[in-house]
């Protein structure tokens, strides 16, 4: 009986050590994100389609996201939540005081739900992940944009030549699935290709993105659908050797024919395409970074779908067609940034907007003038 006894304890002792192991293991494979914004905010000097001036505005906005990732040898899965209004994909900020009782619930959404894996030179995702195609800025798709479908990319090294490498990249993004075919729903198609130059201080980064059956205003309130097929050129340089010293560029052209569709003014019909140029002093990456950038913009109606662009340049949207969401396109102007790591966890971004419209869509053309302070933290 006691030897009984005695075989139990050490049957137990050794079955709590391979739980223990094999939990360790796990929680070793496992990361975990948590980040915080606060925003500080100030819009005046924006003139609404009429000529009439919208209210001068000041907002204290926050933001919270956290996620779990667990990777294996070859594949990962994981999620991340956020604060934010369902209906507005490119705003996952909130704003103090705005429609939230002082013990009301807050508003949360999965941002990212995914399965990534790397097979031989090819990685690839399935599910709600980042847009994955490389950029230098938001103005053709928002960082707070997070499409469904199916990514693939495939690294080649050509270390004979004088590029170090060059990535593949493309996608099949389904914006709105209509039960129907996959030919019917609203959907994205990319190609894009990054030719990275062995000195690593210039790259080049053209593709081709295929818009189709996309509705002309967000949230069920369309009145027609329209194709876009835009041909992007990206690049980014590091102009002296031994200093941040950086500048940026994109240019865009939408090659879709619009001078027969009815639902599209003449005015608008030749407006397809949009251009960015930024310079850039200093590096953000690490505690004491200071960065300096200017950007200038043109992006016309139909260089980019608006809806899935930044909305953070004005304070234009859809709200005449109750949505909620941002119309940056058919503008012109500068974005300033001045941003500083306090620690490697926690930064402040100040940013100064300044655009106008470039064919008005009433009498007068709408202006905007904007200024932002953020403080983001990381656990």
């Amino acid at each position: 009986m006691k030897k009984q006894v005695l075989y139990s304890i050490i049957l137990l002792i050794l079955l709590n050590y391979k739980i223990e192991a094999q939990t360790d293991l796990l929680l070793s494979k496992v990361s975990y994100e948590l980040d915080f914004r606060f925003r500080t905010e100030q819009d005046w000097s924006s003139k609404k389609s009429d000529g009439n001036l919208r209210e001068d505005r000041t907002r204290l906005r926050y933001r919270l996201r956290t996620g779990v990732t667990f990777k294996n040898e070859w594949y990962s899965l994981g999620f991340r939540i956020r604060t934010g209004d369902q209906n507005r994909q490119q705003d996952p900020q909130l704003t103090i005081g705005k429609g939230f009782e002082e013990f009301g619930t807050l508003p949360l959404g999965f941002e990212k739900i995914f399965f990534q894996g790397i097979h031989g030179g090819l990685k690839y995702w399935l599910g709600k992940n980042s847009y994955s195609f490389e950029k230098n800025n938001e103005l053709f798709w928002s960082d707070n944009v997070f499409p469904e479908g199916v990514f693939l990319e495939h690294n080649l090294k050509l270390s004979d030549l004088i590029f170090e490498n060059i990535i593949l990249r493309g996608s099949h993004y389904i914006l709105s699935s209509n039960g129907k075919s996959f030919s019917k729903d609203a959907y994205f198609q990319g190609f894009q290709s990054s030719i990275i130059f062995k000195d690593e201080r210039f790259k080049m980064f053209p593709g081709i993105y295929n818009l189709r059956n996309i509705p002309n205003i967000p949230d069920g309130n369309h009145s027609f659908e329209l194709d876009y097929s835009i041909i992007h050129i990206g690049a980014k340089l590091k102009a002296l050797k031994s200093k941040n010293l950086f500048v940026d560029f994109d240019f865009y052209q939408n090659i879709e024919d619009y001078r027969s569709n009815e639902n599209i003014s003449d005015a608008f019909s030749e407006e397809k395409t949009g251009y960015s140029i930024g310079i850039q002093f200093g590096s953000f990456k690490q505690t004491k970074d200071l960065k300096f950038k200017i950007t200038y913009a043109k992006l016309e109606k139909y260089a980019a779908l608006d809806y899935m662009a930044q909305n953070d340049w004005a304070r234009w949207d859809y709200s005449a067609f109750n949505s909620p969401d941002g119309r940056l396109t058919n503008f012109k102007g500068i974005e300033i940034v001045i941003g500083y790591y306090i620690t490697k966890k926690i930064n402040v971004i100040a940013k100064y907007y300044n655009i106008k419209q470039i064919i008005p869509t009433g009498e007068f053309k709408e202006t905007g003038q904007r200024v932002r302070f953020d403080l983001n933290v990381k656990i």
